[in-house]
């Protein structure tokens, strides 16, 4: 869920480590329906949710009669720790949302679920994605008559299921998503149950799991796990499942069937390592992605050291696929507060040494290889790189777990613009002088595919989305190109560029 805007998806992000330089998932979505309490179940699933989104929070539930919601900024546990928070969102079915917010779109009325009140009663919706003809479709509504409450893309959805003449809620939403371009996991509370659906790509996830007679969907598999559920399946690319009240549930394929495109980014960065994706561990998944990283980028050098969190598993991948020592060359602090605002250029500067911390004793005088995720905008590996040298490191040498991120995403993550993505400004050599690095590689597009499993990519018919690295969009971009014929260029991401 971001903003109705025609860049919905690149906008720095307010509330970004300070220089913007991390990519973020925009949300997390968690729903139950005939479970015994279901708000807690769906509070303790976002909780597991939480790397999604950050900055927002929401639950809606049904007792039969009534919808409920409460919604907060900050944290689930800042919200819906106390019992008496719980206690005002009864019944047995309940969905929940964690977010973040993108520029213009903070605040509590973008807070989701969001909730309407349609001639067929209620109807509440969690929306993790983007729709890429928000714009376009926003201004049609607004032009017939419709009156937004929010700058959220997924008012729209309520908006076309409102107007559609279709008899039944869920043949009206099937009607809206067929306009809908873009990447969405979306689940939708009614009087009649609740329904889980996933774009036509599988771009974003979605998954669905049991738990005693209740069923439950969630954005990763992890959310399960702690709630104490079994996980049944991915909901299918395109697919649409409805659940009653007596426990039926009902399998639509409403979008015809076209070739799944799900984020390889998940396999990557955005998944908690504990969760499953696309059929396989994410763990698993980014260790062998490191693995593929030391055979195609050697480096002779005396400790392979991760950049925590997130290059842990590759790091490890790496180190037992070349027999270099794994260890722990950076400290990372886990109780650094979130800064929204910095007020000078030293402070801004600071921030890495606050999260992060060299082991001095143990790279001092040694050849390391920092293993990272990605490269963004370049200044956090260029900071990170000075603070290994400045602990005594006689070399330093960058390898990334990823292919170099050139192109923004339009599909759910919020990414800089792509004239400050430091792969779209600068070739290799260029991008190593900048952080300062004795040598840097990424892995090969190629390389990333097989250690997730394929045997490469397949050009004519790319098995992930990975328009950010390619710049191989799977959607077409309604809102962009609207903006494009009227000025003349393009900001952002050119969606053509490859």
């Amino acid at each position: 869920m971001t903003p109705a805007s025609p860049f919905a998806g690149n906008l720095t992000h307010p509330f970004h480590d300070e220089d913007g330089d991390t990519l973020r998932e925009e949300c997390g979505v968690f729903g139950a329906i005939n479970a015994e309490k279901a708000s807690a179940a769906t509070a303790l699933g976002l909780h597991a949710l939480q790397h999604r989104g950050q900055e927002a929070v929401g639950i809606t539930s049904f007792d039969g009669r009534d919808f409920i919601s409460r919604r907060g900024l900050g944290h689930v546990a800042d919200n819906f720790s106390a019992a008496e928070a719980i206690a005002e969102l009864p019944g047995p079915m309940a969905a929940g949302h964690v977010r973040y917010s993108t520029t213009g779109g903070a605040g509590l009325r973008n807070v989701q679920p969001l909730y309407a009140e349609l001639a067929s009663g209620g109807f509440a919706i969690a929306h993790n994605g983007n729709i890429s003809n928000a714009q376009s479709l926003r201004k049609d509504l607004v032009g017939k008559g419709s009156i937004f409450q929010s700058t959220s893309d997924t008012e729209v959805i309520i908006h076309l299921v409102a107007t559609s003449r279709y008899p039944t809620v869920a043949d009206r939403l099937i009607d809206a998503l067929r306009l809908v371009e873009g990447a969405y996991a979306l689940i939708v509370m009614t009087p009649e149950g609740m329904i889980a659906c996933r774009d036509p790509l599988g771009i974003r996830p979605l998954v669905m799991g049991r738990m005693g007679d209740a069923v439950l969907f969630a954005s990763e598999s992890v959310a399960f796990d702690v709630v104490g559920a079994e996980m049944i399946r991915e909901v299918e690319p395109g697919e649409m499942c409805q659940v009653d009240f007596a426990g039926n549930i009902k399998s639509l394929h409403p979008f015809g069937t076209v070739g799944p495109r799900p984020c390889i980014f998940e396999h990557v960065y955005f998944s908690r390592p504990d969760s499953y994706f696309a059929g396989r561990s994410v763990y698993e998944a980014r260790k062998a992605i490191g693995s593929e990283l030391a055979r195609e980028a050697p480096c002779d050098v005396d400790l392979v050291v991760p950049v925590p969190d997130s290059g842990v598993p590759a790091a490890i991948g790496y180190a037992q696929a070349s027999g270099v020592p794994f260890e722990l060359g950076i400290i990372r602090s886990h109780y650094v507060g979130r800064t929204f605002i910095q007020p000078s250029d030293s402070a801004r500067h600071s921030s890495v040494k606050r999260k992060h911390n060299a082991n001095r004793g143990l790279v001092s005088g040694k050849r390391i290889v920092l293993i990272d995720d990605s490269i963004v905008r370049g200044t956090t590996s260029l900071k990170i790189v000075e603070m290994m040298r400045e602990a005594g490191a006689s070399e330093v040498h960058f390898r990334v777990a990823s292919p170099p991120t050139a192109h923004s995403c339009f599909y759910g993550v919020d990414t800089p613009e792509r004239s400050k993505l430091l792969a779209a400004r600068m070739e290799l050599e260029p991008m190593r002088d900048f952080i300062k690095a004795d040598s840097l590689a990424f892995i090969s597009i190629d390389g990333l595919y097989r250690a997730v499993g394929s045997e490469g990519r397949d050009k004519a018919c790319p098995q992930f989305c990975d328009a950010c690295f390619t710049g191989d969009y799977p959607t077409s971009l309604t809102d962009l190109r609207m903006r494009e014929d009227r000025s003349g260029e393009l900001p952002f991401a050119d969606p053509r560029a490859a």
